[in-house]
């Protein structure tokens, strides 16, 4: 039965695993000063669920005591989603927002479901997977779909069916798919009638593949592919959800191949299902009564930090807008007309925003925007502060891993800094060899992982020990960004460990000079790598992509205004000694910029 805890006190905190599974928090009072807001919770099943809002009342308190170990047998779709389903039959989950929010590409089709809806749809999809796909435990399937709901449904299904997902973006090509078929050993993909044609130039070159389904119709002219809503309708409604250790593979998710070919990151039931519990309560700060809206693809690992398990975890509503691609008016446009309270976007995202007219946009609900997978720049912070009278808070991790550092609302912002570590991960910045090394120098940002290994951890490369073996040094899971921490446990990125230029002896980090450059109206992307150098062994060089207004500028007067604006912006030692101009930049298929080619190139590799 419910109840409210009176008041929090100033408390020691320590977190518990039910028996099952839940994490929930232990009020240990030792001072009368109360503080903070009450704390609603339900005990189902025996589980604890906090169903109104509350305050972290002291981020390095909860630093310095927080722990979190997972059971021996858990399951993220039982353990939490199931849980949270009950709880709404039993009128205990205290708020209207649904637990899925999904809008149409033209935003005239709409789609609300509660997590009684997402229980019931997981069941029979899981049933569709096993009896009409036949798929066993731990068969692995790919799901290239785009922000359609089909994706979350089958996301849910193979947990709870205990079937290993990968997912794909729409902008995979024949290559890519072989690629990800050969190195995964999948044996079914679903994707959408788009995409068939280039599922069929490769599948036959995939031994383990047996099964081909199709989210729509699918023509005559491309037999073997089965029809997901039939298999759906067949199936049965009943399911029971498998028993599945925490330590069991869950889901894989493809690197993105930012430096090289994409490998394969596992993910436990319990590393990604479990460990997000702190995404969730630190870096993104959810209760019940959010609604989030994750730009994200659904192709990459952030889909699933904040558009499905840290959601979900807590409770609250997952926001979808199935966007073709983005469009910064349509979505200052979204956040007028919907009450979504959480917003997360790559800066990438933000930067184009603020470029409109926010005071012409009146948000309707949102009052915290995050930032994440590329680091921020304080321009941006000013420039969205400015126009929306909101801050921007940052996360920081990777495909591997849970929240590593963020930096939320009552943690002091110092410019640069990604924030501190998140409670539970102890990141340290160590050498080449693991070693710890002094306050204020640049090293490897790593997570301690002996003796007691993070939760949100990822378990390997698959089938590539060697890659993974080449993760650790010492004590130590090395993120392969290079950083340094202050006096005060902030930590600072630099760069990605192979991105960094040496040029007389200076170490330079491409994000300082590509965001000095970035603040020059003249640029609208940039990308900076070292070239070589007779005298100085290797130099900044800036590929940049033109503004409009500069696109007919005279280059060479350009450039030297530009090299001049850099000095005037960072230590001179960093500004690009070269600067190249191009139409477009190298990416991957995710966005991000390929570095590595642009390097390659310039060292004739």
């Amino acid at each position: 039965m419910a109840f409210m805890a009176k008041r929090l006190l100033s408390t020691s905190l320590r977190w518990q695993t039910s028996s099952n599974g839940l994490a929930r928090l232990l009020f240990r009072p030792q001072h009368q000063h109360v503080y903070g807001k009450s704390l609603h919770v339900t005990s189902v099943r025996g589980i604890e669920l906090p169903l109104s809002g509350y305050e972290i009342l002291d981020y390095e308190q909860e630093r310095k005591q927080f722990t979190l170990q997972a059971p021996e047998y858990y399951n993220f779709v039982r353990d939490y989603l199931d849980q949270w389903a009950h709880a709404e039959q039993n009128g205990l989950r205290q708020t209207k927002t649904p637990a899925f929010w999904w809008v149409d590409t033209d935003g005239k089709k709409e789609m609300k479901l509660s997590f009684q809806d997402l229980s019931a749809i997981s069941k029979r999809v899981a049933n569709a997977l096993i009896g009409g796909c036949g798929l066993a435990r731990q068969d692995k399937v790919i799901i290239i779909l785009p922000r359609i709901p089909e994706w979350w449904f089958l996301h849910l299904a193979c947990i709870r069916a205990d079937i290993t997902p990968s997912s794909g973006t729409m902008l995979l090509r024949s290559n890519d798919i072989k690629h990800r078929l050969k190195l995964s050993k999948a044996k079914c993909i679903i994707t959408t009638p788009s995409m068939v044609q280039y599922v069929d130039e490769v599948a036959n070159q995939s031994e383990d593949l047996k099964t081909k389904v199709v989210v729509g119709s699918v023509s005559e002219t491309s037999p073997g592919w089965k029809n997901y809503q039939q298999l759906v309708e067949n199936a049965a409604a009943d399911f029971e959800c498998v028993n599945t250790k925490s330590s069991d593979p869950m889901m894989l998710f493809f690197t993105s191949g930012t430096t090289g070919a994409p490998k394969m990151a596992l993910h436990t039931h319990s590393s990604y299902g479990y460990g997000h519990f702190t995404t969730g309560r630190y870096m993104l700060q959810l209760k019940p009564e959010s609604i989030v809206w994750n730009l994200s693809d659904t192709g990459w690992a952030k889909c699933a930090w904040s558009s499905f398990f840290v959601p979900w975890i807590k409770g609250a509503c997952v926001f979808i807008h199935n966007a073709h691609q983005f469009d910064p008016v349509d979505v200052l446009n979204k956040l007028s007309k919907y009450p979504i309270t959480h917003l997360c976007s790559a800066p990438t995202g933000l930067r184009l925003m603020v470029q409109q007219k926010l005071e012409d946009f009146k948000f309707k609900a949102l009052y915290y925007t995050i930032a994440a997978g590329e680091p921020l720049n304080p321009e941006l912070l000013q420039m969205w502060k400015r126009g929306t009278g909101l801050d921007i808070y940052e996360g920081y991790g990777q495909t591997e891993t849970t929240v590593v550092c963020c930096r939320p609302p009552n943690l002091i912002y110092k410019p640069e800094s990604t924030g501190k570590s998140a409670p539970g991960v102890d990141v340290q910045i160590v050498d080449d060899d693991g070693n710890i090394v002094d306050r204020g120098t640049e090293g490897n940002i790593s997570i301690r992982c002996k003796p007691v290994r993070p939760v949100g951890l990822f378990a390997g490369y698959l089938n590539e020990p060697e890659k993974t073996a080449a993760s650790f040094r010492g004590d130590f899971y090395l993120l392969g960004d290079r950083g340094y921490m202050d006096e005060d446990d902030y930590v600072y990125f630099v760069g990605r460990a192979d991105d960094i230029i040496i040029s007389s002896g200076y170490r330079i980090g491409p994000f300082e000079v590509e965001s000095a450059l970035l603040e020059h109206p003249a640029v609208t992307e940039s990308a900076v790598v070292s070239s070589p150098d007779e005298i100085r062994g290797e130099v900044v060089k800036a590929f940049i992509t033109l503004s409009n207004e500069y696109k007919e500028s005279d280059q060479e007067k350009l450039s030297l205004e530009i090299q001049n604006f850099v000095k005037s912006q960072t230590a001179p030692y960093k500004y690009p000694r070269k600067i190249e101009f191009v139409k477009e930049l190298p990416k991957t298929i995710s966005g991000k910029i390929r570095r590595v080619e642009l390097r390659n190139k310039e060292w004739n590799m």
